[in-house]
């Protein structure tokens, strides 16, 4: 195992090494390969994870990796990343990928309609479904999927549910390789909790999506637009940026009981992936706080800059990592134009 050496004495005072590691087993994990600068810009990530993680306190478990010219990763974050821990809504990303395989594969169409009645949805919670206040109405199944990763509407999980049953959603994350994400069935088979997940396979799902290998390009594009638009979630990782930093930047969050999670990538100037993160804490304080201010939220919302400048000192002009520009941010008076 070889461990950064620049930040050995905060690392060694809590108990926890960021190693660059060997390849796990099957294609998309971390490999070793860091390159000059590359190296230096990885080690900082892992010292201002550490540093934020410290001051937040409570217990994480993370996976933040790092590209390298000829296409390999080098690990920044390895803390217990194949601990099983509860995914929340960082899960949704893979109901999004089980969908969108289906349509992939011409058993669903994204124009299809669905119907929202009073009993699919889930009231009090997050989204804006149960706002509506008028019902029956019918949505197509992209506006369910936007809903779904934007503001993480809990009604959108019932209606992909609908299309997509638990079982099937599982099934699916295995035949692509992803035993641990997993939604947790009820008695009500088009339904589902959000289940469970480990850092490196959350990691690994993110790393499979922006290097193709998950679904197909229009079904990426769309998948990766929704995580990077404008409206996805900005209380953590996303905060502190501008509009243009914060579309380089593909979120998911999750939160509920103490739980507060988020997972996502940073695109380089190009759009090139540039640095995954998976990243689960629990146990801090102030459990009921659900807003900016929680502990975990803040720590986030630190290392997203720093991260974002040691994204920009990466070279990556050797890669051969596919990129996915992101639309230019286009702000509208009300809509009023001709």
């Amino acid at each position: 195992m070889i461990r950064f050496t620049a930040a050995a004495s905060g690392m060694a005072a809590a108990g926890v090494a960021f190693p660059i590691s060997a390849a796990a087993g099957r294609p998309g994990s971390a490999v070793a390969a860091v390159d000059g600068d590359n190296q230096s810009a990885t080690r900082m990530v892992g010292k201002v994870y550490q540093r934020h993680a410290n001051r937040a306190g409570g217990t994480w478990n993370s996976l933040i990796t790092m590209a390298t010219p000829g296409g390999g990763v080098g690990t920044a974050v390895e803390v217990d990343p194949d601990t099983e821990v509860e995914a929340y809504s960082v899960n949704k990303i893979a109901v999004a990928v089980a969908v969108l395989d289906k349509v992939d594969r011409a058993l669903l169409s994204i124009d299809q309609r669905i119907e929202v009645t009073p009993d699919i949805l889930v009231r009090g919670g997050d989204g804006i479904f149960g706002l509506d206040a008028a019902y029956p109405s019918h949505i197509t199944l992209g506006h369910v999927l936007a809903a779904l990763l934007t503001i993480s509407d809990d009604s959108a999980s019932r209606m992909c549910g609908l299309v997509c049953p638990a079982a099937e959603i599982n099934q699916i994350m295995v035949s692509k390789g992803f035993t641990k994400i997993q939604v947790k069935p009820v008695a009500n088979p088009n339904r589902f909790f959000l289940g469970k997940t480990t850092p490196r396979e959350t990691h690994d799902l993110l790393q499979a999506l922006t290097r193709g290998a998950l679904l197909s390009v229009s079904s990426t594009e769309r998948l990766l637009s929704l995580l990077r638009a404008p409206i996805a979630f900005t209380d953590g990782i996303r905060r502190t940026m501008s509009s243009s930093q914060r579309q380089r930047i593909a979120t998911k969050a999750g939160w509920f009981n103490d739980g507060r999670n988020e997972a996502g990538v940073m695109f380089d100037r190009n759009g090139r992936p540039a640095l995954i993160y998976s990243m689960f804490a629990h146990g801090q304080t102030d459990p009921e706080d659900f807003g900016a201010t929680h502990p975990a939220v803040q720590a986030r919302a630190r290392m997203g800059p720093a991260f974002l400048v040691s994204v920009d000192s990466l070279n990556m002009s050797a890669s051969t990592i596919p990129t996915w520009p992101c639309l230019a941010y286009a702000p509208s008076n009300g809509g009023g134009d001709s």
